[in-house]
């Protein structure tokens, strides 16, 4: 009975430790968000590794519907309207799917949701074609990045073993931010300095920037960031005694703030004026 009672308190021991046991997922879960123009994506995915095997051709066959990382579906959340693979595709929540090959990988973005298990053609949203390239070295991880992010472009790169395929996204801001500016510059408190800088870093109306840069600057005396517009505008326009005043200004405000980055901005662009 003794020895009975040991065992049944023995196999009670290794019930409980089984069930506390935690172990390593196979295939780990990553979620990424990139500020993205006037929002962000997100995506949210699993992560499977090569382990010694083939991938493309053999663990991932190509020309056949693949999930695009393992276990649940991959999903992909724009914040804004943006255009997908030359495809215009509506702010929300996607399941993305692919079929690799060995030059371009077809891609669908389809409604939340939906794996290759529960396949409907009228649940793909839009579907194109994302070049892939080889790779000089092997990824033994499978992983999505969010590269090359400009104001209004991005490359969202699936990498994996041997292949990367890079699906170009980009949004129209412009004629958000340009209706902003004209609604905020309407009103009592105006952004001349975000106005300004935008028309800046834009390439638009050089003399409205300067105008605006000016305005911001008289506002903010002591900010030696907004001289530093001022100095870069007038420079970018040609007006160089206006440019080197705005700019020796600036780097004074910067030394007396401790500043030594903006102290050497306005040294560069003293040379080269």
């Amino acid at each position: 009975m003794k020895n009975l009672l040991l065992g049944f308190a023995v196999l009670f021991s290794m019930s409980v430790t089984a069930q506390n046991l935690r172990t390593p997922a196979p295939s780990t879960t990553q979620t990424i968000t990139q500020d993205f123009a006037l929002s962000s994506i997100e995506i949210n995915y699993s992560r499977p590794s090569a382990k010694g095997r083939t991938v493309f051709g053999g663990l991932v066959p190509y020309s056949e519907k693949w999930r695009t990382g393992a276990n649940g579906p991959t999903t992909v959340s724009f914040g804004q309207d943006v255009t997908v693979g030359g495809k215009a595709v509506k702010a929300g929540k996607y399941s993305l799917l692919t079929v690799p090959g060995k030059s371009s990988w077809e891609v669908m973005l389809c409604k939340d949701n939906m794996s290759v298990f529960n396949f409907k053609e009228e649940n793909v949203v839009t579907r194109f074609y994302a070049e892939a390239l080889t790779l000089p070295f092997p990824v033994e991880t499978f992983t999505i990045m969010i590269s090359d992010v400009t104001n209004n472009t991005a490359n969202i790169q699936l990498i994996w073993a041997d292949q990367v395929a890079n699906i170009k996204v980009s949004t129209d801001i412009d004629s958000d931010i340009m209706g902003q500016i004209d609604n905020a510059m309407n009103k009592d408190n105006r952004p001349y300095f975000a106005a300004a800088s935008y028309y800046y870093d834009n390439g638009k109306d050089i003399n409205k920037t300067i105008e605006w840069a000016n305005k911001a600057a008289d506002a903010q005396p002591d900010a030696y960031w907004v001289r530093h517009l001022v100095a870069k505008a007038n420079a970018k326009a040609g007006n160089k005694a206006a440019a080197i005043a705005a700019a020796n200004k600036s780097m004074e405000l910067a030394k007396a703030a401790d500043n030594m980055d903006y102290v050497r901005l306005n040294e560069n662009l003293l040379k080269g004026l």
